[in-house]
């Protein structure tokens, strides 16, 4: 079997694996969702969509983005899966982000007034930010920990502790919702954060690395190594969810609460559940692009192999969303969420250019193009501040759809020169003709939404259907042979019972 294939396939077994425990977090999350909606509504998602903005500003500040420079050094220092080159790493790690969390939370507290009047107008939140300081801390502890599993490429111990601190914190959530309502939400972010956090120390223990007794001057060291690259990656971080809470704030001030919580719905939709494919395949993507990084060649088929799976996954994801957006709107929310529909039905064509950028920007930090990474950080998030405030000043609610797709493309093309200008990194002509038959595919489909006649749009709708499947599972089976893996995981299967 030739490098290349085994490359494909082990993206497909990754993709596979973490995907299927994730499916079932993206089913609690979607139970949870449908209780805020249910419970306390759009204004009520509104107000979580704000406390949880302005925490993530502040986590990710005072966090110094170590929770993925730690997965980078980690990975670099896990040679030939040996546990004991890595272990001084690990401890440092834990170090950092216990001193991060509690930074995090002594800021929170001393600002909470501040985060009230800046976040709702006035000072009526102070108490939920104190209360809700701690949360810094546990969200710290458990990104740090999850970084570790993350690293050492503890695949299914990651996907489990993610699981079931989704799943606990669901189960604990659901009787204060119902009894509670919109005084449920600072209970539910607590609970859930604790339940996070405990599932990640578990799991943890699970991996057994050695103790090292950690000099003043190694912590000084190699921690200083961790937070450089943390703090370039906290920037980008900080920027994005910075511009986050601006466009937030802006819809709350012109259009309501009601108006935030329809763009909380909306992106959560394209991010937290069709975006969940590319979380799942980054889970062991960055930390093997991370220890090649100095390779430019393994780079670039790292690299087209990854964009190449990920583009032939997203693209039947988008052409079923459209087809069924309203249907799915109903089923994860109420149909007073109908609103988000145009916006949800334009912003999900730009996952097929983010597949593409999202698979370049790894190349940055795998490198840890410090300089580099921060000057795209600004420019692409000032550029997306200013297209959705304008997508949403001139056509409401669709228009962020539109800027949503419109940035993601000019995010594809700027990434492409960089890294071409940069690393030598292109992708080859077959991928591109690849690409093009998916983009075809997905802006068909979103054309026949127009068709005002009900049965003929829903049978070219399920021919579409049939057909991005058709093509992406031909395509992929050209690369890997679908049926040999078939027929291999079966035969383990058999031989396991035997």
């Amino acid at each position: 079997m030739s490098d290349t294939k085994k490359s494909y396939q082990q993206i497909l077994k990754t993709t596979s694996l973490f995907g299927g425990v994730q499916f079932f977090s993206i089913l609690i999350s979607i139970v949870r969702t449908k209780l805020i909606a249910l419970f306390i509504g759009p204004a009520g998602m509104g107000i979580i969509a704000l406390l949880n903005s302005t925490l993530g500003i502040v986590s990710s500040i005072s966090g110094f983005g170590i929770e993925t420079s730690s997965v980078k050094s980690i990975s670099e220092n896990y040679i030939n899966n040996d546990l004991k080159t890595v272990s001084k790493t690990v401890q440092i790690v834990k170090r950092l982000v216990f001193f991060t969390g509690i930074f995090g939370m002594l800021v929170t507290i001393a600002f909470s007034k501040v985060l009230s009047i800046l976040t709702f107008g006035d000072s009526s939140q102070t108490y939920s930010y104190v209360l809700l300081s701690i949360t810094i801390l546990f969200k710290q502890l458990s990104g740090g920990q999850l970084a570790i599993l993350q690293g050492l490429r503890s695949l299914r111990f990651l996907a489990e502790a993610n699981f079931y601190g989704n799943l606990f914190g669901l189960i604990f959530s659901i009787p204060l919702y119902y009894f509670l309502k919109i005084n449920a939400i600072v209970p539910t972010i607590f609970i859930a954060s604790l339940s996070a956090l405990i599932f990640s120390f578990y799991y943890v223990k699970k991996v057994k690395t050695e103790r090292h007794k950690i000099l003043k001057t190694d912590l000084i060291f190699e921690g200083k190594l961790i937070v450089k690259l943390g703090f370039m990656l906290t920037i980008s971080s900080v920027l994005t969810l910075l511009s986050t809470y601006l466009i937030q704030i802006y819809i709350g001030k012109t259009g309501g609460l009601e108006q935030v919580g329809f763009y909380n719905a909306g992106f959560t939709l394209l991010n937290s559940y069709v975006g969940i494919v590319f979380t799942v395949m980054s889970t062991d993507y960055f930390p093997k692009l991370a220890s090649i990084n100095a390779d430019n060649e393994k780079v670039r088929a790292s690299v087209q192999q990854q964009a190449f799976i990920s583009v032939l996954i997203i693209t039947p994801v988008i052409v079923l969303f459209l087809a069924f957006s309203s249907l799915i709107i109903r089923l994860l929310y109420t149909s007073g969420f109908n609103p988000v529909i145009p916006m949800v039905s334009a912003g999900i064509l730009g996952m097929l250019f983010r597949a593409v950028s999202w698979s370049m920007g790894f190349i940055l930090i795998a490198k840890g193009d410090s300089a580099m990474f921060v000057k795209t950080a600004v420019g692409f998030n000032i550029l997306s501040l200013i297209m959705n405030i304008s997508g949403y000043y001139f056509y409401g609610l669709e228009g962020l759809g539109f800027s949503f797709c419109l940035y993601f493309l000019f995010h594809f093309t700027g990434l492409k020169i960089i890294t071409k200008n940069r690393y030598n990194f292109y992708f080859g002509k077959d991928f591109y003709q690849i690409y093009l038959g998916c983009f075809i595919l997905c802006i068909i489909t979103y054309l026949l939404r127009f068709i005002e006649i009900q049965v003929l749009k829903y049978v070219l709708f399920s021919l579409m259907i049939v057909l991005s499947f058709s093509f992406s599972l031909y395509e992929i089976n050209k690369k890997m042979n679908l049926r040999e893996i078939f027929t291999s995981f079966v035969q383990r299967k058999r031989d396991k019972n035997d």
